[in-house]
């Protein structure tokens, strides 16, 4: 059983917020997994909030295509297929490809460093992972997500860097539930896009970004735990 997730409020956030947290992160994480029914009285036992507040929290998450609402029925967790996975990947490079070509037009310096210092820190992850650490792959995860999010994060953009976040969490979850890291080529392919980012390579950076996330789509049908 994966542990559980477990976020402390932030300043002026609500029970219900902090409950939406932890929830759409234990769907990530497979804690909650594909297809699992979300019993409302087992729900508020764990999470800790009034079932009006989980509804609410429930369709917060329909919204976001993490779980099924079933009309009288109840929820569910939302399932994962080839076709599903195939389909946010898509998503995903439409936005970020975008937010890239976006970013390296605008980006400052602080936008570099941003660029520079989440790659060194998915860096010293991949690194351990590469030495035979597999108990990093969960936080490798997070620091792909923190380098792919500093990359478009110069697009001036909120509504498209929102979008992203969410396709982005849609297609982690597939890499979470196989948790299996790619190796060497994936750490030296995000090496290589950091350093076209900041030469300001647009073709070359949008390219290797599309078979990147190509090659990971890939990796994680390759380990035969997604269904058809």
């Amino acid at each position: 059983m994966k542990q559980k997730s477990f976020f402390v409020a932030r300043e002026n956030e609500t029970v219900g917020e902090v409950a939406f947290r932890n929830i759409r992160s234990d769907i990530i994480r497979g804690r909650l997994a594909p297809g699992q029914k979300l019993k409302l009285e087992k729900l508020k036992a764990e999470y800790g909030v009034a079932v009006p507040t989980l509804r609410e929290i429930l369709n917060r998450l329909a919204a976001e295509e993490f779980v099924i609402a079933e009309g009288q029925r109840g929820f569910e967790v939302t399932g994962v297929s080839e076709a599903g996975l195939r389909d946010i990947a898509g998503l995903r490079l439409l936005l970020e490809t975008h937010a890239l070509r976006q970013s390296i037009a605008t980006g400052d310096l602080q936008w570099e460093a941003r660029v520079v210092s989440s790659h060194h820190m998915l860096k010293v992850v991949e690194t351990k992972l590469i030495e035979g650490d597999l108990s990093q792959v969960e936080q490798w995860v997070q620091q792909d997500w923190e380098f792919h999010h500093a990359t478009i994060s110069a697009c001036q953009s909120p509504a498209m860097m929102a979008a992203h976040s969410t396709a982005f969490d849609r297609f982690l979850r597939y890499h979470m539930l196989v948790l299996d890291f790619r190796g060497k080529p994936a750490a030296d392919e995000h090496a290589k896009l950091r350093d076209l980012v900041i030469e300001r390579d647009v073709e070359a950076a949008v390219k290797l970004l599309t078979s990147h996330v190509e090659s990971g789509l890939n990796h994680v049908l390759g380990t035969g735990k997604i269904p058809a």
